[in-house]
């Protein structure tokens, strides 16, 4: 489900720009159960994860929400880190692995972004990302269960990527079951105020402004886009505490 948001909320711009930008192939013989499994997975954000998610946005306080982000931006950075020396990116893995230190230490386990605000940019990568970039074929489109959009190549990396995320060092099984769904929370939150710009098809939509997004990530963003710049900087302000 927090891929599926996530996918949404970085790439309405691919839909809504000139399809010409970017070619990417559609894909998608197993169309008929992917669209039974997104109807469910529609329905059940819908009557549960929304509804909860509008509780969360207006009764947290801003600054709560804030570090709460923050905090799970900083475990991601374990997972950029190993991809970008995957892929032979050091130089952006030292810059990175410099964020993660500073915002662990000064920012009090990530909830605080020093280096943000120190200039140093924050990247995202993942292996399907990496085995993208080594020139492994998408393959087929599929709409994974409590998961989202995908391709076979992303099916690869998701459970790498997962393991990496930081949740992997929790033993208590209760507690990570709360971090991760406080982490789908989160996410789920922020879309809120973009939901209203899907339009047509909501199966097609999620479709096609994720290969799109995916093909972007994979040429880490030659494809460009500046609505998604703009709709990036409105949705994910870092003018934290």
């Amino acid at each position: 489900m927090k891929r599926l948001i996530l996918v949404i909320l970085l790439s309405f711009s691919c839909f809504a720009e000139d399809q010409a930008t970017t070619e990417v192939k559609n894909d998608d013989p197993f169309e008929g159960i992917n669209r039974i499994v997104f109807d469910i997975s529609d329905t059940l954000d819908e009557n549960l994860l929304r509804p909860t998610a509008e509780v969360y946005s207006d009764y947290t306080p801003l600054f709560i929400k804030d570090s709460v982000t923050n905090f799970f931006n900083n475990i991601s950075e374990i997972d950029t880190i190993i991809n970008q020396l995957l892929q032979g990116k050091p130089g952006l893995a030292m810059q990175d692995s410099l964020r993660f230190l500073v915002n662990t230490t000064a920012g009090f386990g990530g909830i605080i972004d020093v280096a943000s605000r120190m200039g140093l940019e924050r990247h995202e990568e993942d292996f399907g990302q990496t085995l993208g970039y080594w020139g492994f074929s998408s393959g087929p489109y599929v709409f994974v269960p409590f998961v989202g959009p995908s391709t076979l190549r992303d099916l690869f990396g998701i459970p790498l990527s997962w393991y990496v995320s930081g949740t992997f060092a929790i033993k208590d099984d209760k507690t990570k079951i709360v971090f991760s769904f406080l982490d789908v929370l989160e996410t789920r939150e922020r879309i809120l105020a973009a939901e209203n710009l899907i339009v047509g098809d909501r199966y097609e939509f999620v479709k096609d402004v994720f290969l799109q997004s995916r093909e972007h990530n994979v040429q880490d963003g030659d494809v460009e886009d500046e609505f998604l710049s703009e709709f990036e900087d409105e949705l994910f302000d870092e003018d934290l505490l």
